[in-house]
């Protein structure tokens, strides 16, 4: 009888801890629905992991915003960074895993050119939409695809504001251009070189660098030889402020100093550049004081996270979020086809600007819209162009490095001087006291 029992028992804990393994397994499921995981590739180690920090701080601001209102179609976000190291092959390779095991409906991120590239053709090929953030190389947007989009301007478009102000305010007649051998740099300045030529300039010298570069002395010398009206430099920050270093050593002057964005356009270049960065100009897609919606309430919450303002790169990476939840909630059905029509019927404003993807001009699911001109004025950089986005006055002309250097031995001579007659009067002072006490 015990020994029935004992049975009867064991039976009915077996029962009980499988209906429980099933219920447990139940609430997984119905968790795992509620959850929407999104796998996103950028730098996190190697040259461009500064940027990929940005981007992924900004995507973070995005995805908690997002889920403090509900999550997208009720499901929390979460978001899983995978470090592509700026190398396309492991972007390329994080992206098919992504697709092929984790069934993921949408890829949004990555940040170099090279590395947009790889992923666009393996989203294309897997008929998987693909958002592309940062990525500017034209050809990425130029080839048909039809399950790519992207939603900042290419290089061909990144210097028509500053375009704008040269033909404006500057009027140069020649340009050097220097830039970095990677595929933003050679991009950027071919662009440049057919705006140029447009705007009537003649391009005087056009040097590419290997990246990561120590001595630019070799090419600033031919620029210096050349003494061109601008220089325009495409490259990233630690180049972009090593360029500007050594421009400065070696004296050598310009109507303007200007960057393709990228390296110029974030606070660094400030910090690394120092003097060095003072009334230098950069294109830029963005700025923490352009007036779109949410743009001054993004920047200031990054800033008060992180300390610094956030470049036009974490702009994107944040309205990237919203956009792939504006997709979704609208999508008939998490398909890759519905997916694609939602990208395609986008007509929304975020905190980086308009977004509209538009066939037009060479291009397929292509965002176009204004872009910016910033210049480093008393150590910060401020918006200068178009006027109507301004919030400083533009500098120029722009002073000489022998000027700059004499007006700067001219402040210290004037501190001198009066420091000097401080002291005296106090010294005329004391003696008049003194005088007075004896007397």
């Amino acid at each position: 009888m015990a020994l029935f029992n004992t049975e009867d028992n064991m039976k009915r804990l077996s029962l009980f801890v499988a209906i429980t393994f099933i219920i447990g397994l139940s609430s997984l499921n119905v968790y795992a629905q509620d959850v929407l995981k999104l796998g996103i590739p950028l730098p996190l180690t190697g040259t461009n992991a500064k940027f990929g920090e940005i981007e992924k701080k900004s995507y973070e601001i995005a995805k908690d915003e997002i889920n403090a209102k509900g999550g997208i179609k009720g499901k929390k976000v979460v978001l899983e960074f995978e470090d592509s190291q700026g190398k396309p092959e492991v972007a390329r390779s994080i992206v098919e895993r992504l697709i092929d095991v984790k069934k993921q409906p949408v890829i949004v991120g990555e940040y170099s050119s090279s590395c947009s590239k790889a992923i666009a053709a393996v989203a294309e090929e897997r008929k998987t939409p693909y958002l592309v953030v940062t990525g500017a190389t034209d050809d990425i947007t130029q080839q048909g695809y039809k399950y790519v989009f992207r939603l900042n301007p290419t290089n061909a478009y990144y210097a028509t504001g500053f375009m704008s102000f040269l033909n404006t305010v500057v009027k140069p007649k020649t340009i050097a251009i220097l830039y970095e051998s990677s595929d933003f740099g050679t991009s950027g300045a071919e662009d440049m070189v057919n705006q140029a030529k447009k705007a009537g300039m003649q391009v005087l010298v056009k040097e590419q660098y290997e990246k990561g570069a120590v001595d630019f002395k070799p090419i600033l010398s031919k620029v210096k030889a050349a003494r061109p009206d601008v220089i325009y430099m495409v490259s990233y920050v630690m180049d972009a402020a090593l360029l500007m270093r050594q421009i400065k050593e070696l004296r050598i002057d310009a109507k303007l100093y200007a960057g393709g964005a990228a390296g110029f356009a974030i606070p660094e270049f400030v910090q690394n550049a120092k003097e060095a960065s003072e009334n230098v100009m950069t294109a830029t897609l963005w700025s923490p004081q352009i007036a779109y919606p949410g743009a001054k309430e993004f920047a200031e919450k990054y800033k008060s996270l992180y300390k610094d303002y956030p470049s036009y790169h974490g702009a994107e990476a944040y309205s990237a979020l919203y956009i792939v939840k504006d997709v979704l909630d609208r999508a008939k059905s998490w398909s890759s086809n519905d997916i694609r029509a939602a990208f395609k019927a986008t007509n929304m404003m975020t905190a980086f600007g308009p977004i509209k993807f538009e066939d037009k001009e060479g291009y397929t699911n292509q965002n176009f819209m204004d872009t910016l001109v910033m210049q480093v004025i008393k150590g910060k950089h401020e918006t200068i162009w178009p006027q109507k986005y301004a919030s400083a006055q533009y500098v120029y002309p722009i002073p000489k490095w022998r000027a700059e250097r004499e007006a700067g031995w001219g402040r210290y001579l004037i501190i001198v001087i009066f420091i000097g007659a401080l002291i005296a009067a106090l010294f005329y002072l004391w003696q008049r006291k003194k005088i007075a006490k004896e007397g």
